[in-house]
């Protein structure tokens, strides 16, 4: 088989929400780390990290450049980027300290580390690997023997009920249940790969703010949050909680520019909500915690977390 360069294309595959499997053996399950997505691309001594969106978010990272000094390179990898937090769990809030910079100081790098946490291999020794299934990557990647100082590869497991109730335990996010024969299916979101959520969480796009009142008095009060649906930007409620003085000075930043006049939804916002709104362009992604989708489709108690710099807006859709 002749040898093939890295693809520079490919956008990462994508899991659907979903229960555990009724054929548990047919499926291998990992943790569902709380970071942000990248596919890994190890080539003439560098480490490129794209976003699912495409970007190349390398310069946030750079104690992920030491992967190409250990790897067998050239590969292609898919993977999270997480922190952890004191108790040893991922954390996107963590995280976000070293999401929206390029080139952090060497405090920065200190004080908040980051992991690779690999679960993937898509190219190696000059071979494409797409079309092989999970198992014959897996086992692939496990011999490539990629354990550093900022990078791992965390084991997969075959007792998903088990798995599941130790996450529960542990308080973290869930797990992906990936069947062990599918291929890898780029940028595609597909039932071979599932989530399985202790915490709900979504995305959701910020396309306004209602002025605070009280303590926040000349900030924001809350965040205006739509999904995608068949006609456009649908309204799905306002997150209040969540936020630190600090974030409400970056959201403050980040979207004073994106004024505009009218609002971007196609749907009715609330009036109370709608009377004295600042409107936004939709660009920004915000991840939000909830309970639950209300019948009118509104995010029941929602919690702010984070901005989300590697979705973009058009792909967000109630999940």
């Amino acid at each position: 088989m002749p040898r093939t360069s890295l693809p520079a294309d490919l956008t990462p595959m994508l899991a659907v929400a979903g229960v555990m499997p009724a054929d548990v053996a047919a499926w291998s399950y990992e943790v569902k780390w709380d970071g942000v997505r990248a596919l890994v691309a190890v080539e003439a001594g560098r480490v490129t990290l794209t976003s699912r969106n495409r970007n190349d978010v390398s310069a946030s990272y750079p104690e992920l450049q030491g992967l190409a000094e250990s790897a067998p390179g050239p590969l292609l990898l898919d993977g999270e980027i997480v922190a952890f937090n004191a108790d040893g769990r991922s954390d996107f809030g963590r995280l976000q300290a070293r999401m929206h910079v390029a080139g952090p100081s060497a405090a920065l790098v200190s004080g908040t580390p980051v992991q690779l946490l690999v679960f993937d291999v898509l190219h190696a020794g000059g071979r494409a690997l797409l079309d092989e299934p999970y198992d014959a990557r897996r086992e692939l990647l496990e011999s490539l023997a990629l354990e550093g100082p900022s990078w791992s590869v965390p084991p997969a497991f075959a007792d998903g009920p088990d798995l599941l109730e130790v996450t529960r335990s542990q308080g973290l996010e869930g797990i992906v249940a990936k069947r062990r024969e599918s291929r890898y299916l780029p940028g595609r979101r597909s039932d071979t790969w599932l989530k399985v959520k202790h915490i709900r969480r979504t995305s959701t796009v910020v396309a306004g703010w209602k002025p605070g009142e009280g303590g926040r008095a000349g900030r924001i009060g809350s965040l205006l949050l739509g999904v995608q649906g068949p006609e456009g930007l649908e309204y799905a409620g306002h997150v209040g909680t969540g936020f630190t003085a600090a974030t409400l000075a970056m959201l403050a930043d980040r979207l004073a520019p994106l004024r505009r006049e009218d609002s971007p939804f196609v749907t009715p916002v609330p009036r109370a909500y709608a009377k004295d709104a600042v409107w936004v362009e939709p660009r920004l992604v915000a991840e939000v915690d909830y309970t639950e989708w209300t019948r009118d489709g509104r995010l029941r108690h929602p919690s702010y977390k984070g901005l989300r710099d590697d979705y973009d807006p058009k792909d967000v859709h109630r999940e």
